[in-house]
């Protein structure tokens, strides 16, 4: 284990791996949802479509299949929202990551986005549902205000972005969102999450899952931090 306590094995089961592009052909969702089997990440978080094929890829691998509703801007209706859980849920999804109704969040219009995302909750019929802020277009006001609705909606995870709306992740809303919800929602860290550094600094401020496209790039550097300690360790019991 690397002196910052987070194993390589630790911080996989943290990884949602993002496979969201919508450039993507099956051949190259093919290889992440392998990448995601190999390195034995928490899940994966894949497009709506893609959600019964990468259910179907990953069966016995241990690697849970995540997808994204109202995705990227959350302007979608409160029933589209619920029939796109439910037929991602059909189709074997075991999270959902929803995107708030941004602008409703900022015209203070708390009681319709809380009404939004209980709808989706209920729809999930008690799977973890994830609830996007889009932190880069908010107020720290705005941003608190939106983790609460979520909170009090039933939501399992606040989570800060898209990934696709500029910005991304970053140490003060993060804080910001750890001291705001109540310790049984948990925070996701999304947009811009690219290197193991990254990923102990948001875990040290209470981040309990990470959202990124650089799972591998995290992950090799994490067995070969882990591998330089365990090392390191050993040369320190053979000078005893």
């Amino acid at each position: 284990m690397s002196a910052t306590t987070l194993s390589a094995a630790a911080i996989a089961g943290m990884i949602d791996h993002a496979i969201l592009k919508p450039e993507l052909t099956r051949t190259e969702v093919d290889a992440q949802l392998d990448l995601a089997a190999r390195y034995r990440i928490f899940s994966v978080c894949v497009r709506p479509s893609d959600v019964a094929h990468a259910a179907a890829r990953l069966a016995g691998t241990g690697v849970a299949v995540g997808t994204v509703i109202g995705f990227p801007h959350g302007t979608t209706s409160t029933a589209a929202k619920v029939a796109e859980a439910r037929q991602a849920i059909a189709d074997g999804a075991a999270e959902l990551d929803m995107v708030l109704n941004v602008g409703r969040l900022r015209s203070g219009l708390t009681d319709d986005v809380e009404a939004d995302i209980a709808a989706v909750v209920g729809a999930a019929d008690g799977r973890v549902v994830k609830v996007i802020l889009e932190t880069a277009l908010l107020s720290d006001d705005e941003v608190v205000a939106g983790c609460r609705v979520a909170e009090s909606a039933g939501a399992a995870f606040v989570k800060t972005s898209t990934g696709f709306a500029g910005g991304g992740a970053t140490p003060e809303h993060l804080a910001l969102m750890r001291a705001t919800v109540g310790p049984q929602v948990q925070v996701k860290a999304s947009g811009g999450v690219r290197d193991l550094d990254t990923v102990l600094a948001f875990h040290a401020a209470g981040v309990t899952r990470f959202g990124t496209s650089g799972t591998a790039t995290i992950l090799d550097d994490a067995a070969a931090r882990d591998a330089g300690a365990d090392a390191a360790a050993r040369v320190d019991d053979a000078s005893y």
